[in-house]
């Protein structure tokens, strides 16, 4: 079967076209459509079909490979594929093409086993084989269907509003219900799933086997796809277009930029600019922005909040410090709560609804146990807020804590599993906003096992920095009772952001650092944010 590849750039969304898609329904191992990507370690995808069954397998490659099929072997002119890679974030997804009847178009992906991963579907089917370093997994009615190929270890949370979850696994058998929460092994991969009305299953199945023959019909255990719609693909070597090792490189090469715009004399903001008040430069060579957000565009909002033990007796103005930011927010802005300390907790996912972030933050308790992890709840909101953009509304996060990570010299308690250094990389990389609130715990030592000044020294710099690097504010509160008064000067500094997206002129992905300066054609305006990125 013939196929040719062409890249089409569409603002900051790549279309991957196939000619001559056809395939066979009487054949089911024919190729459908094959492309190779090369991610960085860690980095978060996300795939969605509305129009078919989305199969997820994880594999020992270090790059995604991407295949899809057509109902009933149909030809389709161009591939219904669409790639949108930014810096460690890929986005995969189906566009129905128009067709007599509609024709369901299933899709097929494999990624490497050290991603994040989100999968997206509606009425259809979505299969994860195997285990990401994390995995969420939506549907409105489409039922999930979880295979291990070996006994895994994972935090699971899995529910279904009317339709069922159950277990098959050895280690964690379960009748079916709605809700399932379980810890299963030793834990340390996260996998959440969220059906309206689809039936959700986990179990164990034999690996698949190594052959590249085609699969036959009766091989229904190893079969994530229903052999209804013309089969598994064949493996991308036997797409004729794509050289075996051949890693194509997609890159939107869109760069986002968000600057809060301050009147130096008055140290306020300035709201009403247009396009053409900015001028924006990289590494000195101006730039031509391609796309603007005003400071009126609404921002997903996702408050990342410290209850470890030292804030156990000042809970009460915690809670109503994060209500007072509920209630100043816009109404067009959407909230999320993410509580930490051991581990993070969503208290909230993304949400308009005002009355229930009420409930669900008065609901909010303290953390008993002594371990602090920073640096991996911030990554998990990163990772959150990511997941749960359904729009592509703007993005900010708001960090409130005292700093003291158990991996800094000095903190009793476990510290993060990520490093600090990987965690700054990892802000600098997002396309938000973030913003930290420092709270000060500060107390003399009077024994060994008391935080030491240095590691309140640490964590106070290292909060600072976090702000920095994520184009943010950071805030110093001194005293708790204050805290409330922080989050309203971020919400009123938050109305001052403009976004700004370009393609650079300067092609090449060195991995050099780019300096960023935009102008602000307003007496006395200063633009504040990110002042630049690595081109990687």
């Amino acid at each position: 079967m013939q196929s040719s590849l062409v890249l089409r750039v569409f603002g900051a969304v790549l279309m991957i076209a196939v000619v001559a898609v056809g395939l066979n329904a009487q054949s089911p191992g024919d190729a459908a459509t094959g492309l190779k990507i090369e991610v960085p370690e860690g980095a978060s995808i996300r795939i969605e079909n509305q129009f078919g069954d989305v199969t997820t397998e994880v594999w020992n490659e270090g790059y995604v490979s991407v295949s899809s099929e057509v109902e009933n072997g149909a030809s389709l002119k161009r591939s219904p594929v669409v790639i949108e890679n930014k810096p460690k974030q890929l986005g995969i997804s189906i566009v129905r093409r128009v067709t007599d009847p509609p024709l369901a178009i299933n899709l097929l992906v494999k990624v490497p086993e050290d991603v994040r991963v989100e999968i997206v579907t509606g009425k259809n089917r979505a299969t994860l084989r195997g285990s990401p370093s994390s995995a969420l997994l939506r549907s409105s009615s489409g039922d999930v269907d979880v295979q291990f190929l070996d006994a895994p270890n994972i935090d699971l949370n899995a529910r279904s509003v009317t339709g069922s979850v159950k277990s098959e696994l050895p280690q964690f058998q379960s009748d079916s219900g709605h809700v399932l929460q379980a810890r299963i092994g030793a834990g340390g991969r996260t996998l959440r799933i969220n059906s309206q009305s689809g039936a959700v299953t986990l179990r164990v199945v034999a690996p698949a086997r190594t052959s590249t023959a085609p699969r036959v019909a009766d091989d229904t255990e190893a079969s994530p796809v229903p052999t209804k719609a013309a089969g598994i693909p064949a493996p991308l070597t036997e797409t004729q277009e794509i050289d075996e090792g051949d890693v194509i490189r997609v890159d939107s090469q869109m760069v986002t930029v968000n600057m809060s715009v301050i009147d130096r004399n008055t140290n306020r903001g300035l709201i009403g600019l247009n396009r053409s008040d900015f001028r924006l430069f990289e590494n000195g060579t101006e730039q031509n922005i391609l796309q603007f957000e005003s400071s009126a565009a609404p921002f997903d909002l996702l408050l990342l909040v410290d209850i470890s033990g030292s804030t156990r007796e000042k809970l009460e103005l915690i809670r109503s410090a994060a209500l007072r930011f509920v209630a100043a927010a816009r109404p067009q802005d959407r909230i999320g709560v993410v509580t930490f300390a051991g581990s993070p907790s969503l208290v909230s996912q993304l949400t308009l609804d005002r009355r229930l972030l009420r409930d669900r933050i008065n609901s909010v308790e303290t953390a008993r146990q002594g371990d602090t992890k920073l640096y991996d709840a911030t990554d998990f909101a990163l990772t959150q807020i990511l997941q749960d953009a359904r729009t592509r509304r703007r993005t900010a996060v708001i960090l409130m804590s005292d700093g003291l990570d158990g991996a800094i010299d000095g903190v009793r308690g476990d510290g993060s599993a990520l490093p600090y250094r990987d965690l700054v990389n990892r802000v600098q990389e997002f396309d938000g906003v973030l913003y930290t609130l420092w709270l000060n715990t500060r107390y003399v030592p009077l024994s060994a096992e008391d935080t030491t000044e240095e590691a309140f020294d640490e964590g106070y710099d290292q909060m600072k920095q976090i702000a920095d690097v994520g184009g943010g504010v950071f805030y110093e509160v001194k005293r708790l009772e204050d805290l409330a008064g922080a989050y309203e000067r971020v919400v009123a500094d938050l109305g001052t952001v403009y976004s700004l997206a370009y393609r650079p002129s300067d092609k090449n992905r060195d991995g050099r650092w780019r300096a960023i300066r935009v102008n602000v054609h307003r007496p006395s305006a200063v633009a504040r944010g990110k002042r630049g990125y690595y081109a990687n």
